[in-house]
């Protein structure tokens, strides 16, 4: 038993905040005293990447590493952490039923995104959600469809894609609904649409089926207006004809201790 268990590599992923950095060193010391290696960089054969920190260090270590296909748990020493379930105080009970293997894994959906520009296509995935915008808050007009069926024409700061994962982030700050992890399913939000006798938008969000695919191609004078942001990270292309949105074929895993999680999450976060 020993013998198998010292070959078991663990990957944690800090910030750089004392709270952090004093977490990791316990969360090391408490893995290598059972046995496991704790590898000094990131190792591609790793059973578990452990996040210490928020939400914002969780989603630079799915981006830094490329959507590993290696499960992803979080140890919140930042605010909100959605992502981020176990606090410091509850490691022991955290290793103990990861030894036992007292969790269950589960996918995390991801949007992607083409953008195709008159050059070339470009690529993005992202956890959160992508969203289309204008630059310095300029207003943009959006052509929208769903699977080629032609939905509306948009005119407001921006929309939002959003993954049932992120349906809790910006989306849900932006009057967007939420969405349980599992449902396949990405969902568009409008940012201050723009509701007049000159210019008719949805006010709500609109819930896709995650096998559709989302359509946004820009009026020609918007074309080098628009920013793309996924997951907080900011991209700027030159003459955008058109951007294509859909779930990913792509994952990342998350592991959950309990099936009751997600709600009592919900709860202590926004209620």
């Amino acid at each position: 038993m020993e013998d198998a268990i010292l070959k078991r590599i663990i990957n944690i992923i800090s910030n750089k905040n004392y709270h952090s950095r004093n977490t990791t060193v316990k969360l090391k010391q408490k893995f290598e005293n059972k046995g496991f290696i704790v590898s000094e960089t990131y190792s591609h054969n790793a059973e578990l990447n452990i996040c210490v920190g928020g939400d914002g260090g969780f989603l630079r270590a799915v981006h830094r590493n490329k959507f590993p296909t290696i499960p992803f748990i979080g140890i919140n020493t930042g605010h909100l952490g959605f992502f981020q379930e176990i606090l410091p105080e509850n490691i022991d009970d955290f290793i103990t039923k990861y030894i036992n293997k007292d969790y269950k894994v589960e996918e995390m959906t991801l949007v992607k995104a083409e953008i195709v520009t008159n050059q070339k296509s470009y690529f993005l995935t992202g956890v959160n959600e992508i969203v289309i915008k204008g630059i310095k808050s300029k207003v943009v007009h959006l052509e929208i469809f769903i699977d080629e069926n032609h939905l509306e024409r948009f005119s407001g700061d921006g929309i939002i894609i959003s993954t049932p994962s992120g349906s809790t982030a910006y989306n849900f700050s932006s009057g967007g609904s939420i969405v349980y992890p599992s449902i396949e399913s990405l969902q568009i939000t409008p940012l201050a649409p723009i509701n007049s006798k000159a210019f008719r938008s949805l006010l709500n969000s609109a819930i896709i089926p995650g096998d559709l695919v989302i359509l946004v191609k820009p009026e020609l004078r918007y074309e080098n207006s628009l920013l793309v942001v996924n997951d907080g990270m900011e991209f700027k292309y030159n003459n955008i004809k058109r951007i294509e949105l859909k779930m990913s074929e792509n994952k990342i895993y998350k592991l959950n201790f309990s099936k009751d999680t997600y709600w009592n999450n919900l709860k202590s976060k926004f209620l």
